[in-house]
């Protein structure tokens, strides 16, 4: 009874291991795995954060332009006698002056900005602006994170269908091994024809054991990049390799980067944010004005009582120190609005380098696939009429191995050239800010 229910154990715990395997496996297609990629990246939560930043110094610059209102006070106790020397008459007759032992007065003071050169009004206009270029820079880091997934993802692809035609060549390998061992027995081959088929057969292997070894670390990296557990196995969806069918002229996609790059449209919004910088920088040699107004109350036991002091006024604030002192915040952002224009040529023509070369790099997969299946072609004929020959006598086993070899280096090469041209395409799109994210 005890080992039935050892047995019993032991089933249910294989059968739960089976489980768990089999819940480590995902389907994914490459859109739902840029979205997932996207939901779960590191980079992307700095740039939440960045834009949380940018906001609050939004708010900030906002609340210049609101009253300030302050109270204040405070009550003292004096432990020596001070000597109090009063210059109006008191009507006392010279009697002594009073003794003073504590002290307690408040105050509430109200400022409303009226005038400060512009500066509030183009800190909050620069602060938008800056926001929105943060917003921007996001945008640019999604289209690059879906790149980054869209390599990932053909990396795993490709390393899967190198195992799926290795394996199917090992297969077949090994049955031709099981047949030259029985020509051997029977006499028909010679036993070096053998060992070369055996060669052949060790070679495939090596090559399969290196393809499952490239699959496992494509794998893992996708599954980091997914921020998924990275004991999933994630099973790729092959139709996304028939993208990318109609590219248009070079043209079309430089204007499209030009319109659409997200990192182009972020820093014209910081070249107008450091624009109005230089205006607020100026701003600093103008005088502020401001409307005040204040209540004071005091009590000096024995002594003074004040209350009901309201005061309203207009207060004038300047800098006299702004006529000998250069305005350095002004030279700070001229600077910064030069550097900034210079970023904007380079970036320029960053692009244009970028679109023409990935646009080259598409043409150029595009291309290679019709020579790869031309070649694939050529490589599995060959091997029909090589196959034909040895059978007949008229080709060594070198010649057949040889032509082996060759197909299936062709048969891998037509997938992989299909999948790096759905790539390359996907990088033009990058390139110019138009790759979708569904």
């Amino acid at each position: 009874m005890k080992r039935i229910n050892n047995s019993v154990l032991a089933l249910s715990l294989l059968m739960g291991m089976a489980a768990i395997h089999a819940q480590e496996k995902k389907q994914l297609t490459l859109d739902e795995a840029v979205q997932l990629g996207i939901q779960n990246s590191k980079n992307l939560k700095i740039d939440a954060a960045k834009i949380e930043e940018a906001t609050a110094d939004l708010l900030e610059a906002k609340n210049r332009q609101l009253p300030e209102l302050k109270v204040s006070g405070s009550y003292m106790y004096l432990p020596t006698k001070p000597t109090v020397d009063l210059k109006i008459s008191t009507g006392s007759g010279g009697a002594g002056s009073p003794e003073v032992h504590q002290v307690a007065y408040g105050s509430v003071n109200l400022s409303v900005p009226i005038y400060s050169g512009g500066k509030i009004k183009y800190g909050i206009q620069s602060a938008k602006y800056l926001v929105e270029a943060s917003k921007l820079s996001t945008e640019n880091d999604k289209i690059a994170i879906a790149y980054n997934v869209a390599q990932a993802y053909n990396n795993l692809f490709k390393a899967n269908q190198s195992i799926k035609v290795l394996e199917e060549n090992l297969t077949a390998s090994q049955k031709r091994d099981e047949t030259f061992l029985k020509l051997e027995n029977n006499g028909v081959i010679a036993r070096n024809d053998r060992l070369k088929a055996n060669l052949q057969t060790s070679n495939i292997e090596l090559q399969l054991l290196e393809a499952k070894n490239n699959y496992n670390i494509a794998n893992i990296n996708m599954d980091l990049l997914l921020g998924i557990p990275e004991t999933t196995e994630i099973e790729v969806d092959q139709n996304y390799i028939d993208e990318g069918s109609e590219v248009k002229t070079v043209d079309y996609y430089v204007n499209e980067a030009k319109e659409n790059r997200k990192d182009l449209q972020a820093l014209a919004q910081q070249r107008k944010a450091a624009a109005l910088g230089t205006k607020s920088a100026k701003a600093e040699n103008l005088p502020s004005i401001a409307f005040t107004g204040g209540y004071v109350a005091a009590d000096i036991p024995k002594f003074l009582t004040v209350y009901n002091a309201v005061n309203v006024g207009v207060g004038i604030s300047y800098n006299l120190s702004n006529i000998w002192k250069e305005n350095s915040s002004l030279r700070q952002s001229q600077a910064r609005e030069k550097q900034l224009a210079a970023n904007d040529e380079l970036l320029n023509d960053n692009i244009k380098l970028d679109v023409n070369r990935e646009y080259q790099n598409t043409d150029y997969s595009k291309k290679r696939i019709a020579v790869y299946e031309k070649a694939a072609e050529q490589a599995n004929e060959n091997y029909r009429i090589t196959k034909n020959k040895y059978d007949n006598g008229l080709a060594t086993m070198t010649e057949l191995l040889d032509a082996d070899a060759a197909q299936i280096s062709s048969n891998v090469g037509v997938i992989n050239a299909k999948a790096d041209a759905a790539l390359a395409y996907r990088k033009l799109l990058q390139t110019t800010g138009t790759l979708t994210i569904k």
